[in-house]
């Protein structure tokens, strides 16, 4: 599914929304069929829509300032005596520069893959399954990391949306949709470097973000 390298597959049992930090945030969530330019039009005015490279990286160098230099982060690699090192006190180093700016409190949006993965005639909707986009920028590769993310995902599409969709799933057809995910960095671990396991040498940023919405989406 679009180099999706895990698929966590989100079963098809009913579930209370989950309760994150005195809100909920809600595992049944209707599908919609959206273009791309009107995302914005479903989130308050104030998100961040995290989907595009110049917004990532714009993001990156609010929090940041600059890409670090990987080269010499990385060395000689793995097997580079320092190499750990170096890479702890990056994040270290980046850590403290980072506190108090303002890009900390931002809400953002960013999207993951997703797939539907099974369906339920008693509630007319789909299970999930879903996982992480890999986003190639300037600064390195970017995965943004969900934390608290609702169980027992389930996206419920309208009545004739709903007849396509089972037609084309019965027939085995896979069905890819946009996970949109909006939520704010957790201050404590807001970003995290590392390397790319599938490119030698090449950076890899975690943007660490608390969850609270979820859209699932059909964009066109």
């Amino acid at each position: 599914m679009r180099g999706l390298a895990v698929l966590a597959i989100i079963g098809l049992a009913t579930a209370d929304p989950s309760l994150l930090f005195g809100q909920e945030v809600a595992n049944v969530r209707p599908l919609l069929v959206v273009e791309r330019n009107r995302l914005q039009s479903l989130l308050p005015s104030d998100t961040h829509l995290l989907v595009e490279t110049a917004a990532i990286e714009q993001f990156l160098s609010a929090l940041d300032g600059e890409p670090p230099d990987w080269p010499l982060v990385y060395g000689q690699g793995h097997h580079d005596p320092g190499h750990d090192d170096r890479l702890f006190a990056l994040n270290r180093e980046r850590d403290a520069k980072r506190v108090g700016k303002p890009a900390l409190q931002w809400q953002v949006m960013f999207l993951w893959f997703g797939e539907l993965s099974g369906y339920d005639p008693k509630t007319g909707g789909f299970s999930v399954a879903l996982g992480p986009k890999f986003n190639p920028t300037g600064w390195g590769v970017v995965r943004f990391k969900a934390e608290n993310l609702p169980p027992n995902l389930r996206a419920i599409p309208n009545p004739s949306l709903r007849e396509s969709l089972r037609r084309r799933f019965e027939t085995g057809q896979r069905i890819e949709i946009d996970i949109a995910m909006t939520g704010r960095l957790i201050p404590e671990e807001s970003l995290v470097y590392d390397f790319s396991h599938e490119e030698e040498g090449r950076g890899l940023i975690m943007p660490v973000v608390r969850i609270e919405r979820v859209d699932c989406l059909m964009l066109r």
